[in-house]
Formats: C-alpha cells, sequence, structure tokens
C-alpha cells in the first residue's frame, strides 16, 4: 500500500498520479498507464481518504491518496528496425507521419511491430510515465490511420502535450472518405462511445458511453462518397470510425464499421480505412511557440494518393 498526500488542485485522480509518478519516481520498474489506474479504481485498489472514487473525482490539496500494489508488467518491448518518417524533431518531442499497417503500441497480442519498437530502435529518449509499452506516446493512431502524431521525449513534454489536448488547445485534423453524400456543408456528431459488446476492439454508441465529439465539414463531393476535413473535440476510441458509421456514412474500405457490402463507382481496393491524421497545431512545451504541421500530398498514404489519382483521371 502506497499512501500519497496530495499537492494538486482539481485534477483528475487518474492524471493526479500520472503525474505524481513523473515527478517523484512514484512506481520505479513499473508500468502505469492510464487505463490501468482507472481499472484499479473501478476494482476498489485506489480511493481518496479512504473512500472509493470515481477516475473523474477532482483532486484538491490535502487529500490522501491509497493505492494498492500494483502488479508488474515483465512484457518486454524490444527495438525494432521500422521506418519512421519524422517530420519534426527536438529535445522534447517529435512528430512523426505513421504509415498505415503500424500499431501505435505494444497489446497484449501484438507485442512487435509498433511505432514504439520503432521509436525504441531510433534511440532517441522517450518519456516513460506510461510504462515502456507506450513509451513517448502521448495520444495513438489506429493501425490502419496514417498521418501525423506526437512522441514525447521527456515526461514534462508528456504531460504537457496531453494537457494541450485535454483542454482542446491542441487541435488535431483528419481527412477521410466516406461513403454516400452528406448534403450540409458541416455538422457536428456528440454521440457517446462505449465498447460493444464489452470488447476492447469495437465501439458502439450508447446513452451510457463517455461523451464523445466530432466536427466535420465537406471538403468535395463526387458520385458517391464525401472527401471530408474532421476534427476531434474528444478523442475515443475509433471515435471518427464509429461516429460516421453511426449517420449511415461509414469511412471507405472500413470494414469494422460498415464498409462490407458498401459498393462504390471509384473501383479501389484499400488496405482498410481511408482515414489520415493530416494537421496538427499545438503549443510547444518549452518556448510557448504556436506549431503547425500539415502534410503535404506527398506524404500521404498509398491509398489516399491512389484515391486523388483516380479522381484526376476521372475529371
Amino acid at each position: 500500500m502506497k499512501i500519497l498526500k496530495n499537492e494538486l488542485q482539481n485534477v483528475r485522480i487518474d492524471n493526479a498520479i500520472l503525474e505524481m509518478a513523473a515527478n517523484c519516481c512514484l512506481f520505479e520498474d513499473i508500468q502505469i498507464t492510464r487505463s490501468k489506474i482507472q481499472k484499479m479504481i473501478e476494482e476498489g485498489k485506489i480511493t481518496v481518504n479512504s473512500k472509493h472514487i470515481k477516475a473523474s473525482f477532482k483532486v484538491k490539496p490535502g487529500d490522501t491518496i491509497e493505492i494498492d500494489d500494483i502488479e508488474t508488467d515483465t512484457a518486454q518491448v524490444v527495438p525494432e528496425n521500422i521506418n519512421l518518417d519524422i517530420i519534426y524533431e527536438d529535445d522534447y518531442f517529435l512528430i512523426i507521419n505513421k504509415q498505415k499497417g503500424l500499431l501505435t503500441h505494444p497489446t497484449p497480442l501484438n507485442k512487435t511491430g509498433t511505432l514504439v519498437n520503432a521509436l525504441l530502435y531510433y534511440g532517441c529518449p522517450l518519456s516513460d510515465i506510461q510504462g515502456k509499452e507506450r513509451a513517448g506516446i502521448v495520444h495513438r493512431l489506429d493501425k490502419n490511420t496514417s498521418g501525423l502524431i506526437m512522441a514525447a521525449k521527456t515526461n514534462e513534454a508528456h504531460i504537457n502535450l496531453q494537457k494541450q489536448i485535454q483542454n482542446k488547445t491542441a487541435k488535431r485534423k483528419y481527412l477521410a472518405v466516406v461513403y454516400g453524400i452528406i448534403e450540409n456543408d458541416n455538422g457536428t456528431i456528440n454521440k457517446p462511445l462505449v465498447h460493444y459488446m464489452g470488447k476492447t476492439v469495437k465501439m458502439n454508441v450508447a446513452d451510457t458511453g463517455k461523451e464523445a465529439i466530432t466536427h466535420y465539414s465537406v471538403i468535395e463531393r463526387y458520385e458517391d462518397l464525401t472527401l471530408l476535413e474532421l476534427e476531434l473535440e474528444t478523442g475515443r476510441t475509433h471515435q471518427i470510425r464509429c461516429h460516421m458509421s453511426s449517420i449511415n456514412h461509414p469511412v471507405f474500405g472500413d470494414t469494422l464499421y460498415g464498409a462490407n457490402g458498401r459498393k462504390s463507382k471509384i473501383n479501389l481496393k484499400t488496405n482498410e480505412q481511408l482515414l489520415m491524421s493530416y494537421y496538427l497545431k499545438l503549443t510547444h512545451t518549452i518556448t510557448g511557440k504556436v506549431m503547425e504541421f500539415k502534410l503535404d500530398e506527398k506524404k500521404y498514404d498509398n491509398d489516399f494518393k491512389k484515391f486523388f489519382n483516380i479522381i484526376r483521371s476521372k475529371r
């Protein structure tokens, strides 16, 4: 049992524990993640002032946080020589153009072939507040979603970048091709999401879920497809994919969320979804400078390149 006297103000308990872990070697040699903390809270293994709380509980100075011993994860993450398309790098973080087919971090079923394995091989310092399996990972992209992703080199930068995402000062925009013609030029999908039937992968819209908000705007309409720019206000698993499917406009090629059986006059075979993180805006963690990153078309994944080549050939 670890007993901590908290000095943070109005911070969620899960974030407070992560921040304390970063600042005082709280869980030395133990992989501690937000999801692990949340699970422990649900199981009653973390209490505040001897009372059971929810992960959304906000701490105040003087609160006593009690934590049961955490089981160590002995799984080893090995460096792998996987190509990295680094868009920007300094002493604090990197911006990487993640290729399609690459998991962001290891999972219980996939310990190799991920962005983390590639970063470990690259050899730069990486934040470790979420354990070695998520070293440097500030946010994630689905395996078959390509594009811009942040990776932190220091724990301080990691916390700063995560707070920018949570406070919505960091902006993340995506390109997606969806089935059907979306008539409104702009729209917002505000539908809570939960894990479908308790599964760890697929998501589903449900009133009991966590808040999920996606904004979209139409870039171009084709014969039976629409090209969208989407901006996340929240960052739930598969949020864009599940939200677009929920309004009967699933992402092109996304077999998990409704692409099976859908036809298009644009004959294109893709490696799953046509979805790409193509724009990031953030504030530098040290200088305070606002930084913007936007992928040039030459940096798009091969499926998007093929799509635009077909569109242009039809004009």
